[in-house]
């Protein structure tokens, strides 16, 4: 089930005013995006979640601007027909709106990216205005920031009160005002991104967030699975660590019995 057609900004709009949910999945190279498309996948994020799972960081605050428009060049190339979104890093738009508005415009004209994803709330909204009228689409992502870690002291479930579903709900209302086209809730108690949903006219996309989301994404290596760490909101579809280990066993074990290369692997 490949994508024939390559869904736009007004199309995802679309689908959620149909209650038809959307699948996207996080991807960082060719080969995986080949599959994801030839799958029928209609949204890859190339998300700074690289640095974890990817990278070898233990955080996604040191992936770099030049990191991320690499991977989301790979991620373009293998999968031409789908929506791709390419993940803002950490200080690729804190510094000033014009720094902002050349590193996101960037991912369109070298990266061949459809939009970019930033995290934050109604503080973002006058940034994302300024994206928007520049012809950037923008997904926003409220919730659990990966990127603000350090000031939050981990990572941590928000939403928790009624206080905080509160101000998600108005951060959520001040994207959509601001232009986003969709928004990635994470780490939200279902209840709580069920309100969110509720409240906006753009597609949510849950990570960690319940079911009542206009869609979901999950990290590539956890639905392979061959993450080192697996989180509660995902769910392995395959056990790939296993599959791959077997296989580098085997291959060390044939070398070392001169089993491998065989006369059929020989010229």
């Amino acid at each position: 089930m490949s994508n024939d057609k390559k869904i736009t900004v007004s199309g995802f709009r679309k689908r959620k005013q149909q209650h038809d949910k959307i699948v996207m999945l996080t991807a960082y190279d060719a080969a995986m995006a080949r599959l994801a498309e030839q799958c029928g996948i209609e949204m890859i994020l190339v998300g700074d979640s690289v640095g974890n799972t990817m990278l070898g960081y233990d955080s996604t605050i040191p992936v770099t601007l030049e990191q991320m428009l690499q991977h989301c060049a790979a991620v373009r190339r293998g999968a031409p027909k789908t929506f791709v979104i390419g993940d803002m890093p950490f200080m690729s738009y804190q510094i000033s709106e014009v720094e902002a508005v050349r590193n996101a415009g960037r991912y369109l004209q070298e990266a061949g990216a459809d939009a970019v994803k930033m995290e934050g709330g109604a503080e973002l909204a006058p940034l994302i205005r300024r994206l928007v009228a520049a012809g950037i689409p923008v997904m926003g992502h409220i919730g659990l920031l990966p990127q603000h870690v350090l000031t939050s002291g981990g990572y941590r479930i928000a939403g928790k009160t009624e206080d905080d579903a509160q101000r998600l709900i108005a951060d959520a209302q001040a994207l959509e005002a601001a232009g986003v086209f969709g928004m990635v809730l994470e780490g939200i108690p279902a209840a709580v991104s069920e309100r969110i949903t509720a409240a906006v006219n753009v597609p949510t996309i849950g990570i960690g967030a319940g079911v009542h989301c206009d869609g979901q994404v999950q990290v590539i290596s956890d639905l392979l699975g061959f993450s080192t760490f697996m989180p509660k909101h995902a769910r392995a579809y395959a056990e790939l660590g296993t599959v791959i280990a077997q296989a580098f066993t085997a291959y060390a074990g044939d070398v070392k019995k001169s089993q491998f290369p065989g006369p059929e692997n020989s010229f």
